[in-house]
């Protein structure tokens, strides 16, 4: 949203109002990155509509974007935070167009507060900068910001709206901060023992730039819950531990007290009946699937032994039936196997007989014992 200078900008700028508002005075982005800048207003401006202003002087300056008017522009973007009395401007896709000064300002209907801060853009790595410029925390907690320079070394994390900043270890606005800088390019600045107190903007400069950073310390709070089984004298507790990280912050977990908890009363009584309804479940799904897995064998075990029952075995007496020469008489031979038969009854075999008849016209009967003591019994017919 682009609009002209209007008169009451003409008149901020003849009366010279600063005082009231402060901010960062100078940033270095790279082209096609995005740059959050916060500026701090005075409380008694809660209720006011705050904008961004772009132009190289105030009495020309065209408002870019306001908290009272549409933001229908994906460049610019304002949020106030009136619990902090931070409004924050932001500026996205930056090209080198977007080089020199800008204002952010306060209307106050005649005569609106601003300050000026000024945009630096370059092709390759940013003068000061760090890798995000929103971080967390949790209360009792510590949190790390890392900002990298080419040029000038760093000299001071800074809060927003203190005039006090630390060049070394120490404290700011009741906050113990740790600073290193043995790497060369690095400022690790880590602030510890944190409180929601410590929630706000913060910055590190130069002397000449500064990169702010968004510090939110949320209150610890995790939920306990404890579960009591069916088991006799046995019971789970189950902590939840929040713990945050991020690229820029390093924070340790920290467990704070069960807000919520589940007590004796309807809440055990409830926990136990879904416990025994899971459990008679469970038991029931178990037997179904084992008398799915028994039927089957079982009839298939019947049936294995029924077949090997009812084939047939081999046969222990043989027939032989057979024409001499004379054509008159026929010879036939029945032999009992006797070692077959008592293989089938896990008898001792015995020796074996062999029948003989040969039929002729007559009948006669003739009785042969052989030296090896076998009898043959004939029957002759004639």
């Amino acid at each position: 949203m682009t609009t002209p200078f209007i008169p009451h900008l003409i008149l901020a700028g003849l009366v010279g109002i600063q005082c009231d508002i402060t901010e960062v005075s100078k940033v270095s982005v790279k082209a096609g990155g995005s740059i959050s800048i916060p500026c701090l207003y005075e409380p008694h401006y809660r209720d006011h509509e705050k904008y961004l202003c772009r132009g190289g002087v105030w009495l020309f300056c065209t408002i870019k974007v306001g908290t009272n008017r549409p933001q229908n522009s994906e460049k610019f973007s304002i949020a106030d935070d009136k619990k902090q009395t931070v409004f924050t401007v932001t500026i996205n896709d930056v090209t080198h167009k977007n080089n020199g000064n800008w204002w952010c300002a306060v209307d106050r209907g005649i005569t609106d507060i601003r300050k000026k801060f000024q945009l630096s853009v370059t092709e390759d790595e940013p003068i000061l900068y760090m890798i995000k410029q929103e971080v967390e925390a949790f209360e009792g907690g510590s949190v790390t910001v890392i900002c990298y320079y080419k040029h000038e070394k760093v000299t001071g994390w800074c809060r927003l709206g203190n005039p006090n900043c630390v060049s070394r270890t120490g404290s700011i606005s009741g906050t113990k901060v740790t600073i290193n800088s043995s790497v060369p390019q690095v400022f690790s600045v880590t602030m510890s023992d944190l409180t929601t107190e410590s929630s706000g903007w913060y910055f590190c400069t130069d002397g000449q730039f500064q990169i702010p950073v968004n510090v939110t310390v949320h209150e610890s709070t995790s939920t306990t819950t404890t579960a009591t089984t069916t088991i006799p004298s046995v019971a789970s507790t189950l902590p939840t531990t929040i713990q945050h990280s991020s690229l820029l912050t390093s924070t340790e977990p920290h467990t704070a007290q069960a807000t919520d908890s589940i007590t004796n009363g309807s809440g055990e009584d409830s926990l136990q009946d879904e416990h025994r309804s899971s459990t008679n479940m469970t038991i029931l799904i178990t037997t179904l699937v084992v008398l799915l897995l028994l039927v089957p064998a079982a009839f298939l075990g019947w049936w294995m032994i029924r077949r090997s029952k009812s084939k047939p075995g081999g046969s222990d007496i043989t027939a032989d039936s057979q024409t001499g020469s004379d054509p008159d008489v026929q010879y036939s031979t029945i032999v009992h196997n006797k070692h077959v038969a008592a293989q089938k009854k896990d008898s001792t075999p015995e020796e074996s007989v062999t029948y003989s008849t040969v039929v002729m016209r007559d009948i006669v009967q003739q009785m042969t014992e052989l030296a090896d003591d076998s009898v043959i019994y004939s029957t002759v017919v004639k």
